[in-house]
């Protein structure tokens, strides 16, 4: 193998596919304008449509549509012969892919498509084919020449589709005021997902395990509730369970570096007073945010009368992905 010739056969591909998307630039005009106009307006979803290359970039396009905010689902032309073009409603809008604009599959579901109303928003590379003459608007997306060196491979012609419904999607998307919160609610698995979405309140530790004694107890007990909860803190309370402090692992040995008798020592002598706190219903990413600046590794969750009932721990917001 010609290592040299390798390297530079791709180092082509992207030097030609990198020429032809810089040209896409210069489509962006009113036609762009009007295909985004009918998109957000889209009252139902965006049936996505093309066949070959086309189909597999149509697939993507339609699911970039679908988490950025714009319902939208990929219709295969052929099936939709058969068939599956019933799932197209007169509140749709149907982008539709086709580089030559000939795809005999497509034109062939023509007929059904104008029957019902619907707008045409085309991606061709031939303004002039029988694809872009039908549709209600159509972007031009031909290139000069493909990547492949045979000429023959869909290549620059596939990535100039695949970058200008990105285009549609992404000018949608600011139009539309979608943020990082709806993002995440199209993308509940993910990192970013359980960043915006999961709540202290999922993770806390509440009832028997959370770790309090009351701010009579002594050292030793409290050093046994911190041992039994396994958290390495147990908070403190008063006499109407309302939160006065938190003894720490911190603080176990600077009772101990004072000599504190264990036995006789009450747990408010040595405690750390003034502990910070976070409500349930606060993001996790919130409770995070507040453990790094403060360089500490818990939380306590207090309800409206200052009582704690749970606690947080840093490992539980790492075990849960967020960070």
């Amino acid at each position: 193998m010609d290592i040299e010739k390798i390297c530079a056969r791709g180092k082509a591909v992207i030097e030609v596919e990198s020429s032809m998307i810089a040209n896409l630039s210069k489509r962006i005009d009113h036609n762009f304008a009007k295909a985004c106009e009918y998109l957000h307006n889209c009252e139902g979803r965006i049936a996505v449509t093309g066949v070959g290359k086309s189909g597999q970039i149509c697939r993507k396009i339609a699911a970039t549509f679908a988490s950025t905010g714009s319902p939208a689902f990929f219709m295969h032309p052929n099936e939709a012969k058969h068939g599956d073009i019933g799932m197209l409603t007169k509140k749709d809008v149907v982008l539709a892919i086709s580089n030559s604009g000939e795809a005999e599959e497509i034109i062939s579901i023509l007929p059904v498509i104008k029957r019902l109303g619907v707008p045409l928003i085309t991606l061709t590379g031939r303004s002039h084919s029988t694809l872009a003459s039908s549709a209600t608007v159509n972007i031009d997306v031909s290139v000069e020449k493909e990547a492949c060196p045979l000429g023959l491979a869909p290549t620059s012609s596939t990535t100039a589709a695949l970058v200008m419904g990105d285009a549609l999607a992404m000018a949608i998307l600011e139009h539309r005021g979608f943020t990082e919160s709806d993002f995440a609610l199209s993308h509940p698995g993910g990192s970013l997902g359980r960043r915006l979405l999961l709540k202290v309140e999922s993770l806390m530790h509440i009832s028997e395990k959370l770790p309090i004694v009351t701010h009579l107890a002594s050292l030793k007990d409290a050093l046994v509730e911190m041992t039994q909860k396994k958290l390495g803190v147990t908070t403190v309370t008063g006499d109407n369970g309302e939160l006065l402090g938190i003894f720490t692992d911190g603080d176990v040995r600077r009772a101990f570096d004072s000599n504190a008798d264990i036995h006789q020592t009450k747990v408010r002598e040595v405690m750390s007073k003034n502990p910070k706190t976070i409500r349930g219903d606060l993001l996790a990413a919130e409770a995070l945010n507040i453990m790094e600046t403060h360089k500490i590794t818990s939380l306590v969750i207090t309800n409206d009368t200052a009582q704690p009932v749970g606690i947080i721990h840093i490992h539980d917001i790492l075990r849960a992905g967020v960070a």
